[in-house]
């Protein structure tokens, strides 16, 4: 039961292990690949993946050479599938590529003598959102189901505990929330999580007894060793949040043994809202995963969430909903709009607001480009647990291959940056 007026709001997420996602990994590897050769590469990589076979198609301009074969069978193997009995086995699958070059009728849209006016490599709208809800200015019920399936991955990986987990597992939260909009508690946790068989028949006893015994010691293990394992990372108004009328749901089905790829065919750019808000936010027309930045569906997304969150952090409003729209070889976006939901904290209309915006933020796409250091290889990151609400960090990368193989280091994340809160309270005349 809730309380009287209140209301509840769920958010999913699924780990890398699942197979649309291994298809988004799969794909942004390949981009970085030719980014890290080749930082004018334009690349729209589209991935299919299903029993024992990959597909890689879409189109390329770039004067890298990218080893496809390498790429995508050490990203399965980064991700866990690495024996046999998976049925999607990194050494073992067919890999099928039909990428081909890019449409010269969309890159003289895109390229220009002057890079400050490259165009819009398409139409379209995209969203950034923030809220106060949490400290990376993620709405709650979303980040935490992120963190969970981080964590399960976590403790899979370290091979320590849970030893029978399996790369594919997808998570679900639901907050209670009170009628003015405040996270109160959390109200139910579903985790569905891959398996070996790990307990079999024997001594007379069934296969459904033996399906029993195992999905109890997979509850056990979620409640006794995941959960605790994420409280302590929270922050303690958070974790006063769980109490025991938590409704834990785990592996409903009773038995999930057959996953990934071997389960359900995977494809690129399928699970776009756990990529961004979780149904919090809007999200726009397109996919972000296997796109190189000219692309405004990324691009764009990124700089609306860098905006929105920088514009929460500096105390215009407790939450924001930025839009972004482009037309294809055209610089400017054709309209900015900011929608705080009536959480302003200035005395100025929604409208006056996204003015203040655009005054502030150069939202050209090599504007947004320049700003969020978008032309490096930073993507294969991006491909499982959000786009959004992750942390900035410079990290060193490998590419290439044997003797041709080089490192790298890159900031990742750039549009989690908190960069941009002393500009904005200068246009927006707050004191700090």
């Amino acid at each position: 039961m809730i309380e009287k007026g209140n209301y509840l709001f769920t958010s999913e997420s699924v780990s890398e292990g699942h197979p649309d996602k291994v298809a988004d990994r799969i794909s942004d590897a390949i981009l970085d690949e030719f980014l890290a050769q080749d930082p004018a590469s334009k690349v729209a990589c589209e991935t299919l993946v299903t029993t024992g076979q990959v597909v890689v198609a879409g189109e390329v301009k770039s004067e890298a050479y990218v080893d496809l074969q390498e790429v995508v069978r050490k990203t399965i193997h980064e991700i866990g599938y690495n024996r046999s009995e998976l049925k999607f086995d990194a050494q073992a699958c067919g890999i099928f590529s039909a990428l081909h070059e890019q449409s010269g009728d969309i890159n003289r849209g895109v390229e220009r003598e002057h890079a400050e006016l490259q165009g819009a490599g398409d139409q379209g709208m995209m969203f950034g959102y923030a809220c106060d809800e949490t400290p990376n200015y993620m709405p709650l019920a979303l980040d935490l189901s992120h963190k969970l399936l981080i964590e399960l991955s976590a403790i899979r990986k370290e091979g320590k505990k849970m030893k029978y987990l399996r790369p594919d597992a997808k998570s679900q939260v639901t907050v209670e929330y009170t009628p003015d909009g405040k996270p109160k508690r959390i109200h139910t946790i579903v985790i569905s999580t891959q398996h070996d068989d790990f307990i079999t028949p024997k001594g007379g006893h069934s296969q459904e007894e033996a399906d029993h015994k195992m999905l109890e010691t997979i509850k056990h293990d979620i409640r006794s060793i995941l959960l605790p394992r994420l409280k302590k990372k929270l922050p303690k108004k958070i974790t006063r949040m769980f109490d025991s009328d938590l409704i834990l749901h785990v592996n409903p089905t009773g038995k999930f043994v057959i996953g990934g790829p071997h389960g359900d065919t995977g494809l690129t750019g399928r699970k776009i809202v756990v990529d961004t808000y979780g149904g919090r936010g809007a999200h726009g027309g397109g996919a972000f995963s296997g796109k190189d930045p000219s692309k405004v569906d990324r691009s764009a997304a990124y700089a609306a969430r860098h905006i929105a969150k920088n514009l929460v952090a500096a105390g215009v409003a407790r939450e924001a909903l930025v839009q972004l729209a482009y037309a294809i070889g055209v610089a400017e976006p054709v309209s900015v709009y900011v929608n705080t939901r009536g959480s302003a904290n200035v005395p100025l209309t929604d409208g006056e607001i996204s003015e203040k915006v655009k005054n502030i933020f150069n939202l050209t796409p090599y504007g947004i480009e320049k700003e969020l250091k978008l032309r490096e290889p930073i993507y294969r990151e991006t491909a499982a647990y959000g786009h959004m609400g992750r942390e900035p960090m410079t990290v060193e990368k490998t590419f290439g291959a044997g003797a041709t193989s080089f490192t790298r280091k890159v900031e990742l994340f750039t549009w989690e940056k908190l960069d941009r809160i002393d500009d904005i309270r200068r246009e927006f005349s707050l004191n700090k």
